[in-house]
């Protein structure tokens, strides 16, 4: 499968078919027996993943999963409760229409995750749900005034389980907020990077899809950014890829 592809947006019905089909995106679905969409889902109602944009993503999955594969609709709202966020937005219209299962991340079975390369956090609880599937992340492409825009790295905050992020007198995770957020969108990603992102930007004429990190660095062009200039793009692009580069060192050395 390609790293990643962009098409000109016409219609979520025409447009996210066709572009799923030709990244083959179909056959990668055959691989797994879990697969969770990750929208966002927030405050500012703007910038709320479309459950249009989701229904064609899901209706993709379905067609083309393995016969026993489940799929999740997975979000951990930051400020609000979660399930009146998919009711609101039209989730659970989603979910009984097609017979799958809304998840709230802030209310989930967790693991507790201890990584000596996290930057600020010692450990992280992190839902169990998400270490088990294959994530696919669904951004509506927005500016965003503290973690600089709105992607498919930068929504999986909504990993970091409310029931332990948030503040003792706030809904609000501003336990993610003790340092800039580029830190903790970098820390909920050692946990688990998401496999793939299919990103809404349809208000700037097209819909990407494919490997998360490469499609955010697409996206920041489209809102018209260098990508080195998003924080927290640059920070998860500096240290996985060093991270990278020296797996691959010593691969090489062992050979």
């Amino acid at each position: 499968m390609a790293k990643g592809v962009s098409i000109k947006f016409k219609s979520y019905e025409d447009t996210i078919p066709r572009l799923l089909s030709l990244i083959k995106f179909d056959k990668e679905m055959q691989k797994y027996n879990k697969i969770i969409l990750k929208p966002y889902l927030g405050l500012e109602t703007d910038k709320n993943t479309p459950a249009e944009f989701t229904e064609q993503v899901l209706k993709f999955c379905l067609a083309n999963k393995s016969a026993e594969a489940e799929i999740f609709i997975a979000e951990g709202a930051d400020g609000k409760d979660t399930l009146e966020l998919f009711e609101e937005n039209g989730y659970n219209r989603l979910a009984e229409q097609y017979s799958i299962g809304l998840v709230d991340l802030n209310n989930t079975e967790v693991d507790e995750i201890l990584d000596g390369e996290f930057l600020k956090f010692d450990k992280i609880m992190y839902p169990k749900l998400l270490s088990e599937g294959f994530i696919v992340s669904l951004p509506k492409l927005a500016e965003d005034a503290e973690i600089d825009m709105l992607g498919a790295l930068s929504i999986m905050t909504g990993a970091f389980p409310a029931k332990y992020y948030s503040g003792v007198f706030s809904s609000r995770k501003n336990r993610i907020r003790k340092w800039p957020v580029k830190f903790s969108i970098h820390d909920i990603l050692k946990c688990k990077m998401p496999e793939f992102a299919i990103i809404d930007a349809s208000d700037k004429g097209a819909i990407l899809a494919g490997v998360p990190l490469e499609m955010d660095k697409q996206a920041a062009r489209l809102l018209g950014k260098d990508w080195k200039s998003v924080s927290y793009l640059r920070l998860v692009n500096d240290r996985f890829m060093n991270e990278e580069k020296k797996e691959k060192a010593e691969k090489k050395e062992e050979e």
